[in-house]
Protein backbone atom coordinates (compact mmCIF):
# COMPACT_ATOMS: atom_id res chain seq x y z
CA UNK A 1 0.00 0.00 0.00
CA UNK A 2 1.17 3.54 -0.72
CA UNK A 3 2.16 5.98 2.00
CA UNK A 4 -0.72 7.22 4.10
CA UNK A 5 -2.12 10.53 2.95
CA UNK A 6 -2.37 13.44 5.34
CA UNK A 7 -5.85 14.80 5.95
CA UNK A 8 -5.02 17.84 3.80
CA UNK A 9 -3.87 15.64 0.91
CA UNK A 10 -6.94 13.42 1.25
CA UNK A 11 -9.46 16.25 0.88
CA UNK A 12 -7.60 17.68 -2.15
CA UNK A 13 -8.74 14.65 -4.15
CA UNK A 14 -10.45 15.03 -7.52
CA UNK A 15 -12.86 12.35 -6.29
CA UNK A 16 -15.28 13.83 -3.73
CA UNK A 17 -14.51 12.82 -0.13
CA UNK A 18 -17.24 12.58 2.50
CA UNK A 19 -15.64 12.95 5.93
CA UNK A 20 -17.59 11.65 8.91
CA UNK A 21 -16.30 13.39 12.05
CA UNK A 22 -17.35 11.10 14.87
CA UNK A 23 -16.42 9.69 18.28
CA UNK A 24 -16.44 6.22 19.84
CA UNK A 25 -18.77 7.32 22.66
CA UNK A 26 -21.33 8.92 20.30
CA UNK A 27 -24.61 7.00 19.91
CA UNK A 28 -25.81 8.90 16.82
CA UNK A 29 -22.40 8.25 15.21
CA UNK A 30 -23.05 4.52 15.55
CA UNK A 31 -26.45 5.04 13.87
CA UNK A 32 -24.75 6.81 10.97
CA UNK A 33 -22.26 3.99 10.25
CA UNK A 34 -24.67 1.65 8.37
CA UNK A 35 -26.05 4.62 6.41
CA UNK A 36 -22.53 5.48 5.25
CA UNK A 37 -21.89 1.83 4.36
CA UNK A 38 -25.01 1.96 2.18
CA UNK A 39 -23.72 5.15 0.51
CA UNK A 40 -20.33 3.51 -0.13
CA UNK A 41 -22.09 0.60 -1.83
CA UNK A 42 -24.28 2.91 -3.90
CA UNK A 43 -21.64 5.41 -5.05
CA UNK A 44 -18.65 3.05 -5.32
CA UNK A 45 -15.61 4.72 -6.91
CA UNK A 46 -17.44 8.06 -7.35
CA UNK A 47 -17.14 8.88 -3.63
CA UNK A 48 -14.58 8.25 -0.90
CA UNK A 49 -15.97 8.00 2.63
CA UNK A 50 -13.59 8.57 5.53
CA UNK A 51 -14.31 8.38 9.25
CA UNK A 52 -12.31 10.70 11.52
CA UNK A 53 -12.40 10.17 15.28
CA UNK A 54 -12.37 13.68 16.78
CA UNK A 55 -10.80 12.44 20.02
CA UNK A 56 -7.88 10.75 18.22
CA UNK A 57 -7.54 13.44 15.52
CA UNK A 58 -8.23 16.80 17.18
CA UNK A 59 -6.33 18.81 14.53
CA UNK A 60 -8.76 18.44 11.61
CA UNK A 61 -11.74 18.65 14.00
CA UNK A 62 -10.47 21.96 15.39
CA UNK A 63 -9.56 23.31 11.95
CA UNK A 64 -13.08 22.72 10.63
CA UNK A 65 -14.68 23.87 13.91
CA UNK A 66 -16.42 20.58 14.62
CA UNK A 67 -18.46 21.32 17.74
CA UNK A 68 -20.79 18.31 17.61
CA UNK A 69 -20.63 14.78 16.33
CA UNK A 70 -21.52 13.33 13.99
CA UNK A 71 -20.68 16.05 11.48
CA UNK A 72 -20.25 15.21 7.81
CA UNK A 73 -18.36 17.41 5.37
CA UNK A 74 -18.17 16.71 1.64
CA UNK A 75 -14.92 17.92 0.06
CA UNK A 76 -13.73 18.09 -3.53
CA UNK A 77 -10.29 19.47 -4.34
CA UNK A 78 -10.11 20.92 -0.83
CA UNK A 79 -13.38 22.84 -1.15
CA UNK A 80 -16.39 22.20 1.08
CA UNK A 81 -19.39 21.26 -1.07
CA UNK A 82 -21.72 20.42 1.81
CA UNK A 83 -21.71 20.22 5.60
CA UNK A 84 -24.26 18.79 8.02
CA UNK A 85 -24.29 17.92 11.70
CA UNK A 86 -26.41 15.08 13.02
CA UNK A 87 -27.64 11.86 11.50
CA UNK A 88 -29.05 12.17 7.98
CA UNK A 89 -31.30 9.27 6.91
CA UNK A 90 -30.18 7.36 3.80
CA UNK A 91 -33.26 8.45 1.83
CA UNK A 92 -32.21 12.11 2.34
CA UNK A 93 -28.45 11.64 2.06
CA UNK A 94 -28.46 9.72 -1.23
CA UNK A 95 -30.19 12.40 -3.38
CA UNK A 96 -28.19 15.14 -1.68
CA UNK A 97 -24.90 13.42 -2.57
CA UNK A 98 -26.17 12.62 -6.10
CA UNK A 99 -26.74 16.33 -6.60
CA UNK A 100 -23.21 17.24 -5.37
CA UNK A 101 -21.29 14.56 -7.27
Amino acid sequence: MADKLTFGELIQSETPVLVDFSAEWCGPCKMLAPILQEMAGHFGERLKIVKIDVDRNPGPAAHFQITGVPTMILFKQGNILWRQSGVVPAYQLKPLLEQKL
